[in-house]
Parts: structure tokens; C-alpha cells; sequence
């Protein structure tokens, strides 16, 4: 059974930092393009990052480029994302998903998702 679990969300100030984690298992890990979202009460899910089989590539969105860095350790079964200057607009539950093909902020393409972490920054 695949399972996703994600990890280190809570509550910071803006300018902030939080570091999110997602194990999976029941999977080849390294077979998987892997993707973070969000989703804020009252709005759609959002695309954060993704990142391919190998780690090799990455995509940001541009609401989060240059302060979100999402990275991978295959060895580990885990995707990171390193949430850097936060601000209060990045308050929402942050979910990882897994992907056979590369997915890009497609998320109906993901195959399979985790619970989310809750992040809230205050102002």
C-alpha cells in the first residue's frame, strides 16, 4: 500500500522558515516524479513544486521562486521543501503527491497524495 507522510508544518512568523518532508513508501521511490501543492481554506489547490525521478529537475511556481526550494533523497524515500521568507499568503495545507510521469503542476496527473501538513505564517 503507497503511503505518502508529510512532515514539519506548524506555525512561524513572516520572514520565516519551516522545512516540510515527505516519506513514501510502498513504492520505487525513484521511479516517481514527486510534486508539492497547497491548498488555503476557501481557494483551489495550488501547484508549489515539482521535481523529477532523479532529482535532476525542478519547477517552482512563480508565487513561491527564489524563496521555495523542493529537493529529494532517493536513499531516504523523502522529498523536502525548503520554505524560505515566508509571507501570510503561504498559509495553507501543504500536500506532496507522487507521479509514474512527469506531472508539472497537473495535479489530476498525480497518482497518489498525502494527508498535508498544516503551515500558517503570521504577520
Amino acid at each position: 500500500q503507497v503511503q505518502l507522510a508529510e512532515s514539519g508544518g506548524g506555525l512561524v512568523q513572516a520572514g520565516g522558515s519551516l522545512r516540510l518532508s515527505c516519506a513514501a513508501s510502498g513504492l520505487t521511490f525513484s521511479k516517481y516524479a514527486m510534486g508539492w501543492f497547497r491548498q488555503a481554506p476557501g481557494k483551489e489547490r495550488q501547484f508549489v513544486g515539482g521535481i523529477s525521478w532523479s532529482g535532476g529537475g525542478t519547477y517552482h511556481d512563480d508565487s513561491v521562486k527564489c524563496r521555495f526550494t523542493i529537493s529529494r533523497d532517493n536513499a531516504k524515500n523523502t522529498v523536502y521543501l525548503q520554505m524560505d521568507s515566508l509571507k501570510p499568503e503561504d498559509t495553507a495545507i501543504y500536500y506532496c503527491a507522487a507521479a509514474q510521469t512527469w506531472a508539472g503542476s497537473t495535479w489530476a496527473k498525480y497518482e497518489y497524495w498525502g494527508q498535508g501538513t498544516q503551515v500558517t505564517v503570521s504577520s
